[in-house]
């Protein structure tokens, strides 16, 4: 058991030693925890499990990303069915 915290902690000093920029790492910290801990139990892979987990991780982010910028820029343009432009008055 000692020895799986210390091999988290190692694995949680490189993600954040690996990190160029903090603003860039989002999801990859808690993918890498998360793959870390399962590289660990199905072989002691813990490290190849970190760098897998931070690279879901920080697609996954990209991805929440990019559907709530679609969802605010549908929320911004009004929909017009009618595809009528002129102002009635």
């Amino acid at each position: 058991m000692k020895t799986s915290h210390a091999l988290l902690a190692a694995v949680t000093a490189a993600a954040f030693l690996a990190m160029p920029v903090a603003a860039n790492a989002k999801g990859c910290i808690k993918g890498a925890v998360v793959g870390g801990v399962g590289g660990h139990v199905a072989g002691h892979h813990g490290l190849i499990g970190a760098a897998g987990g931070c690279m879901v991780g920080r697609h996954m982010a990209n991805k929440k990303d990019k559907e709530a910028e679609a969802a605010a820029a549908a929320q911004r343009t009004p929909a017009d069915p009618s595809g009528d432009t002129h102002v009635k008055h």
